[in-house]
């Protein structure tokens, strides 16, 4: 029976620090290791070894052994929680924008004639 692993993390404090945003984005495109995301970074090394880690534990990323080196991806079934509460907020604003849409255009009059100068 294969392992389940679970975040230990909560993907949203994850994502809240920028500089974790941004070693995220280093690896949409591709596979990249510790060396080449820091390269590209502010930050050394270590530090990105410490971003990566929550990452990691917040089930956004995934790690595998390249010889002597990691590569980090990211793990868009870890992304999908998010992905799917960002959504409900955006049905949920979309939905306040048409109550307020349908309720503005049932007060309008619909002749021109009868609007106040």
């Amino acid at each position: 029976m294969p392992a389940v692993t679970t975040p230990t993390t909560d993907p949203w404090h994850a994502l809240g620090d920028p500089t974790r945003r941004r070693v995220l984005a280093a690896v949409v495109d591709a596979p990249r290791s510790v060396t080449a995301i820091a390269d590209d970074l502010p930050v050394s090394r270590p530090a990105v070894s410490q971003h990566l880690r929550v990452l990691l534990d917040a089930g956004l990323v995934d790690a595998r052994r390249n010889g002597r080196q990691r590569l980090y991806s990211v793990r868009t079934a870890g992304l999908e929680p998010v992905r799917r509460e960002l959504e409900s907020f955006w049905g949920e604003a979309l939905a306040d924008l048409k109550r307020l849409a349908e309720a503005t255009y049932r007060t309008r009059p619909t002749d021109p004639s009868e609007e106040q100068p």
